[in-house]
C-alpha cells in the first residue's frame, strides 16, 4: 500500500512556521526504512499496512510531542500484491506522455 499524508501542528512558531514540527514527522518516516519521499504538501510512503501505519502513528507522535493538538491528512492506495508502486505509478505516467 502507498499512504499519502501530512502532519501538522495547529500552531505554528512565532513566524507561523511549522516546518521545524513537521521535519520531527519526516525522520521518523525516514528512519522507518521503507520506501518514501516528501513534497511541498504531503509525505508518501510504501509498505504493508501495519509497518506504514505504525510509521504514521510514530510521526503523529513526533508532531505532538511539540504540539497540544495535531491535523492528520491521510490517503491510501491499497493493492494487494503490488510493491515497489511508489516509483513505478510514476513511471508509468511519463511513459504515456511519452517522456
Amino acid at each position: 500500500m502507498i499512504v499519502a499524508f501530512s502532519i501538522s501542528p495547529s500552531a505554528g512558531d512565532e513566524t507561523g512556521g511549522v516546518s521545524e514540527a513537521v521535519a520531527d514527522a519526516v525522520r521518523v518516516v525516514r528512519a522507518s526504512g521503507l520506501p518514501n519521499e516528501t513534497n511541498a504538501m504531503f509525505t508518501n510512503i510504501e509498505g504493508e499496512w501495519d509497518e506504514v501505519m505504525a510509521v504514521v502513528k510514530q510521526a503523529v507522535e513526533a508532531v505532538a510531542a511539540a504540539s497540544p493538538r495535531v491535523s492528520l491528512v491521510l490517503k491510501a492506495d491499497i493493492r494487494p500484491g503490488y510493491t515497489g508502486q511508489l516509483t513505478a505509478k510514476v513511471e508509468r505516467i511519463e511513459q504515456a506522455l511519452g517522456e
